[in-house]
C-alpha cells in the first residue's frame, strides 16, 4: 500500500472536540484504521475522534490509492470521510465499499453513507432542504452503533443530499432517522458496513465517541469471527 498522507500520531485535531477516555486494557482495540479522506475540511475531525480508539489511524485521499493497493495489505477497518461531491465522484470509494465491506468492516459518514447506500442500491437524491450546520434531533432503535445511546439526540447536519427511504433495498436497514423520516444511518443487515448522514465528529453532535466505540466493537466482533487471522492481542494504541 502506498505511503499514508498522514495519521493520528503525526497531525493534531481540534482540541474542543469530545476526546473518549483512554481505553482500559481489556479492551482489544483496533490495531489499523484506514480513513479514505475526500477532500473535506471535517476529516480530521474525524481522525481526532477516531485516534485513541485505535493503534494507528493512516488518511488518503480518495484518489491517492486503489482498491487493490487497499486489499493487498488490508486494514481492520475502513472509514469513509465526508466530501463536497456525490459518490460518483469520490474516487475509489464506489469501487471500495464493493470489493472491500463483504470481508472488512467499513463506516461511512455523510458522502461515506451516501456510498454504502449507492453500492447496495439505493438512491441518492436532493434532500428536502439544504443542512449545512444544522443540529437535528435523530432518532434510533438503539442498535448495532446507537447501542446504549438514549434518544433522540442531537446531531449536526452538513449535506444537501440524502439516501431515500423509498425504495430501501432488503439488504439495508434504517437505524435512525429524523423526526420527518430522513434517513440518518443505515447498516447492513448481513455484513459489517454501517453509516451516518450526520457528522459524529463535530462538536454540536452528542454521542459521537460512543457510536464510533460501537462500529469498533462491532468490527473487531467481526474481525475475530470471520478474520481469525487478523484475531491477535489486538494493541493498545502507543
Amino acid at each position: 500500500m502506498p505511503a499514508a498522507q498522514g495519521s493520528a500520531n503525526d497531525r493534531g485535531g481540534n482540541a474542543s472536540l469530545d476526546r473518549p477516555p483512554r481505553l482500559r486494557k481489556r479492551r482489544r482495540a483496533m490495531t489499523r484504521v484506514l480513513v479514505i479522506d475526500n477532500y473535506d475540511s471535517f476529516t480530521w475531525n474525524l481522525v481526532h475522534l477516531l485516534g485513541p480508539l485505535a493503534t494507528a489511524v493512516d488518511v488518503v485521499r480518495n484518489d491517492a490509492i486503489t482498491t487493490d493497493d487497499v486489499l493487498a495489505s488490508p486494514p481492520d477497518a475502513i472509514v469513509l470521510s465526508p466530501g463536497p461531491c456525490t459518490p460518483n465522484e469520490a474516487g475509489i470509494c464506489l469501487d471500495l465499499v464493493k470489493r472491500a465491506s463483504p470481508e472488512i468492516p467499513t463506516f461511512g459518514v455523510c458522502l461515506g453513507l451516501q456510498t454504502i447506500g449507492q453500492v447496495f442500491g439505493g438512491t441518492v437524491s436532493r434532500a428536502p432542504l439544504p443542512m449545512h450546520g444544522k443540529v437535528s434531533e435523530v432518532e434510533h432503535h438503539g442498535e448495532t452503533i446507537f447501542r446504549g445511546i438514549n434518544g433522540p439526540f442531537k446531531a449536526t447536519r452538513y449535506h444537501s443530499l440524502i439516501v431515500d427511504r423509498e425504495p430501501l433495498p432488503a439488504d439495508l436497514a434504517v437505524t435512525a432517522e429524523t423526526g420527518d423520516g430522513l434517513v440518518m444511518a443505515l447498516s447492513h443487515r448481513s455484513l459489517p458496513v454501517h453509516g451516518v448522514q450526520f457528522h459524529p465528529e463535530s462538536i454540536l453532535s452528542e454521542h459521537g465517541v460512543t457510536i464510533m466505540r460501537n462500529f469498533f466493537d462491532l468490527a473487531v466482533a467481526w474481525n475475530a469471527k470471520h478474520r481469525p487471522s487478523r484475531d491477535g492481542a489486538a494493541s493498545l494504541r502507543r
